[in-house]
């Protein structure tokens, strides 16, 4: 199981606040907190682009940490991804991330642990 494809699919290694996080790189924070300033109209600043990814130790975006709907729901139910829920095909939470990015529901599908 690769531990940095979220809880949702995505891949944290992709991630901006990641790449920002892991390079030191003040300039990618400082864009991607405005983009996503602008893209969920919030307070978004600089020092808050850093994460180390949501399913492993250590710093976490705001969102990430504390209001993914994701992450708390299968913290809740205590899967290691959405992969191995069984509401995974009706669910109208990760079917929105899953619409967008069809890649992480591949990403899933391989997180499954048989």
């Amino acid at each position: 199981m690769k531990d940095m494809i979220g809880y949702c699919g995505l891949d944290c290694e992709k991630c901006d606040a990641h790449i920002a996080t892991i390079n030191d790189d003040q300039y990618l924070r400082e864009k991607t907190a405005e983009l996503w300033a602008k893209l969920n109209n919030a307070p978004i600043l600089p020092e808050h682009i850093n994460c180390n990814g949501c399913r492993v130790d250590g710093v976490k975006t705001v969102f990430c940490e504390s209001l993914c709907e994701i992450r708390k729901c299968a913290l809740k139910r205590g899967v290691s991804t959405c992969g191995g829920c069984p509401d995974l095909n009706t669910c109208p939470t990760i079917g929105a991330i899953i619409s967008i990015n069809p890649s992480a529901m591949e990403n899933l599908k391989e997180q499954v642990v048989v």
